[in-house]
C-alpha cells in the first residue's frame, strides 16, 4: 500500500486558497480585457542562491505535483470570495470549473540548481497557470531550503546517520513537510510520524528527560525502558551525571545496549570519554547518538569524534539560517492573441535593482568535463547544442493536465546524492563561496 494515498486528516480539500488574492484580481482583469486565455509560459528560477551556498537542491516536486490536482474551487471556496467581495460573478463561474490541463516541465527532484536554473515550467492559459504561482513557490521555497541545508549535513556526517527531530520546533505541517525534505537530502528516519504516515519514511525515537525525571531513580527508568523496549533501544545518558549514567545503562541493559544518547555539554568531550567507558565496560558494539542544536558546522566539528548518529532539529528546519530560497515564478513568453496557433513571443521584467528576468521558453543542460564532474550549468532558448543533447535537466511532469508519474522518494533521495556527487568536490566545503559551477547563457 502506498501511504501518501491515505492522506492525513490534517490534509486540506483544496488547495485553492493557498493563493494570494493578486492573482485571482489579475484573473478577473485578464477574462475581462480578453487575454486570460492567450497560451503563457512561466518558470520558477532564483536569481541566486542563499549567501555562502554552492548548491541548490530542488525539493517539493511531488507535493507540487498533489498541489496542482487539488487545485479545485468548490462550493465553500467559491462561498467565501462571493461573501468578501474578492471578484465578479463571471470570475467565480469561470473558477468553479477550473482544472489545470496544461503541461509541467522541471528538474528531476533531488537534481542540484544553481541560480537562473529553469526549475519548473508551467505552460497553459495565462488564466490557468497565473493561479498556481502562490502554492507552487510556498512548496518550493520551504522544501528545496530544508533540502539544501540537509544535503550540507549529509556531506559534513561523512556517512554517519542523520536523524531528523525538528517537529517542535516548526509549523505542525510544515514539520511533515521538513521531514520529507530532509530525507531527499540525505536524513535516514525521522522522529515525526505523521511524516512516517504520510511519506513512509522510516521513524524512530525512545525517551526525553521528563521519562528519567518522571522515576524515583534513573536506574528505574533504564529498566522500565529496556524491559519495555528490549536492550536493543537508546538510552538518555545525560539527564544527572553522564559518567555514572553510562555505567548504569551498560549496568541494565549489559553489552547489548544499543546506544546512549547525549544531549548537552560538550559533546566533542563527552562523546570520547563516553566511548572510551563504554569499551572498559565491554559495551563496544553500543552506539553514541549526538543531538543538541546541531548544524552542518558543528557536525563537521564532530568528525573526528566517536559519534555514530546525529540528531538535528531547530537548525534543520528552519534551513540552518536560509529558510527560504527566495525562488520566483515569472512569465517568460506569451502569446500575441487567444488564437491556439498564436505563436509565443519571449517577455521579461527590466526594472532596475537586481529583479531583472530574461525571457523566452528555456532549456537546461549541465556540461560535464572529461572526467564527468560537472562544470557548468547551460541555459538557453533556441535549439540545443547536440552535444549538450544528452544533458538536459527538464523532464515532462504534467501533460495536458495529467501528472504522468510520481516517484518513489527513495529514487529522489538516491537521485540527489548521485548529483551532488557529480559536483565539484568542493561543492561539499562548508566555506562561503560562489556556486560550484557557472551558469552560462546561450
Amino acid at each position: 500500500m502506498n501511504t501518501a494515498d491515505l492522506g492525513l486528516p490534517v490534509d486540506v480539500p483544496s488547495t485553492a486558497l493557498f493563493t494570494d488574492q493578486y492573482e485571482l484580481t489579475m484573473l478577473q482583469a485578464a477574462l475581462a480585457a480578453g487575454t486570460a486565455e492567450r497560451r503563457s509560459v512561466f518558470e520558477v528560477f532564483t536569481r541566486r542562491l542563499p549567501e555562502g551556498r554552492r548548491y541548490g537542491v530542488v525539493a517539493g516536486t511531488g507535493r507540487v505535483l498533489d498541489a496542482v490536482e487539488n487545485f479545485r474551487f468548490d462550493a465553500d471556496v467559491l462561498g467565501f470570495l462571493r461573501e468578501n467581495a474578492i471578484v465578479d460573478e463571471p470570475t467565480l463561474e469561470w473558477l468553479a470549473s477550473y482544472r489545470f490541463s496544461g503541461d509541467i516541465w522541471g528538474y528531476p527532484e533531488g537534481e542540484v540548481y544553481f541560480p537562473g536554473s529553469p526549475i519548473l515550467r508551467v505552460e497553459g492559459s495565462f488564466a490557468q497557470c497565473v493561479l498556481l504561482e502562490t502554492v507552487i513557490l510556498s512548496i518550493l521555497n520551504h522544501d528545496s531550503a530544508i533540502a539544501a541545508a540537509a544535503s550540507r549535513m549529509a556531506s559534513a556526517a561523512g556517512g554517519r546517520p542523520l536523524i531528523e527531530m525538528g517537529a517542535r520546533r516548526t509549523h505542525e505541517l510544515a514539520a511533515v513537510a521538513a521531514a520529507r525534505a530532509a530525507y531527499v537530502g540525505g536524513f535516514t528516519t525521522t522522529s515525526d510520524l505523521a511524516a512516517g504516515f504520510r511519506y513512509g519514511i522510516p521513524t524512530v525515537g525512545t525517551s526525553a528527560h521528563a521519562f528519567t525525571l518522571l522515576h524515583d531513580r534513573e536506574r528505574d527508568a533504564f529498566q522500565a525502558q529496556v524491559n519495555s523496549l528490549g536492550r536493543g533501544t537508546t538510552l538518555l545518558v545525560d539527564t544527572y551525571d553522564v559518567a555514572e549514567a553510562v555505567r548504569m545503562a551498560v549496568e541494565v541493559a549489559g553489552p547489548e545496549l544499543g546506544a546512549v544518547r547525549i544531549d548537552s555539554g560538550d559533546l566533542l568531550l563527552v562523546a570520547h570519554r563516553v566511548r572510551q567507558q563504554l569499551d572498559e565496560l565491554g559495551a563496544r558494539d553500543t552506539r553514541i547518538i549526538v543531538t543538541s542544536d546541531l548544524d552542518e558546522y558543528a557536525i563537521a566539528s564532530l568528525a573526528a569524534a566517536p559519534v555514530d548518529a546525529y540528531g538535528v532539529g531547530t537548525q534543520l528546519v528552519t534551513g540552518s539560517g536560509h529558510p527560504t530560497c527566495s525562488m520566483v515564478y515569472k512569465l517568460v513568453a506569451r502569446a500575441e492573441s487567444a488564437d491556439p496557433k498564436a505563436p509565443l513571443e519571449s517577455v521579461a521584467k527590466r526594472s532596475t535593482g537586481g529583479k531583472t528576468s530574461i525571457g523566452g521558453r528555456k532549456w537546461a543542460a549541465r556540461r560535464l568535463d572529461e572526467r564527468g564532474v560537472a562544470e557548468a550549468e547551460v541555459i538557453g532558448t533556441g535549439a540545443v547544442p547536440v552535444a549538450l543533447a544528452d544533458r538536459q535537466l527538464l523532464v515532462e511532469l504534467v501533460k495536458g493536465g495529467q501528472v504522468l508519474s510520481r516517484e518513489p522518494l527513495d529514487v529522489v533521495r538516491d537521485r540527489h546524492a548521485a548529483s551532488r556527487a557529480n559536483l565539484p568536490l568542493s561543492a561539499t566545503q562548508l566555506s562561503r563561496g560562489e556556486p560550484v559551477i557557472p551558469t552560462e547563457y546561450i
